[in-house]
């Protein structure tokens, strides 16, 4: 009994989270709208973050299912801030990695490229270069930005598994932030 309940919330939690990627890709994707009627250096920078953004949210969900609770048990003992949002994290790796790796990892990575492709037309839209040189620096400007997707997350996954837990107490302490900030705004609406 135990066990159809358990499956259950996980098929549950995959329709969530496919449920979740529709919005989430439609408001990175706007980002791509905006790169196709910028400037190509705009457009570069805009880029950069996307990769950012996915290699961030990369590390997140590689620390949550690398770390374990017992530090952060230490600390909540200790009372210090954000130790017991880091448990619930923990104890939700599954759940936070799917939701950072997959859904905002992957689709930063996806966007990240076409926001490449938008930003070489761009580019080469100011330059006027035309022939074989047009494709090339197509091509260059993709590949550039793929290295730094793959070699962020290539690097971000490494420090999360080396580290996870500052990583889970900064994420756990922003969250515990942001959550302070709404409570309070919630309270003056009263």
């Amino acid at each position: 009994m135990k066990k159809s309940s358990k499956s259950k919330s996980n098929y549950k939690f995959i329709v969530f989270v496919a449920a979740l990627t529709l919005p989430i890709s439609a408001v990175f994707d706007t980002s791509t709208i905006f790169l196709n009627t910028t400037t190509w250096y705009i457009g570069a920078i805009v880029v950069v973050c996307i990769v950012f953004i996915g290699a961030l949210f990369d590390m997140l969900g590689m620390a949550a299912a690398a770390a374990r609770e017992t530090p952060f048990h230490a600390m909540a003992s200790k009372r210090v801030f954000g130790a017991r949002r880091a448990i619930a994290i923990v104890r939700n790796a599954e759940k936070v990695s799917s939701v950072c790796s997959d859904v905002i990892g992957d689709i930063a990575g996806v966007l990240s490229g076409a926001g490449a492709l938008a930003v070489s037309v761009q580019l080469l839209a100011t330059i006027h270069v035309g022939g074989w040189r047009d494709e090339a620096v197509k091509i260059a400007i993709t590949a550039v930005i793929t290295s730094l997707t793959v070699g962020g997350k290539a690097i971000g996954k490494t420090v999360a598994i080396h580290s996870p837990t500052p990583i889970i107490l900064f994420a756990a302490r922003l969250w515990e932030t942001v959550s302070f900030v709404d409570r309070g705004a919630q309270r003056r609406k009263k």
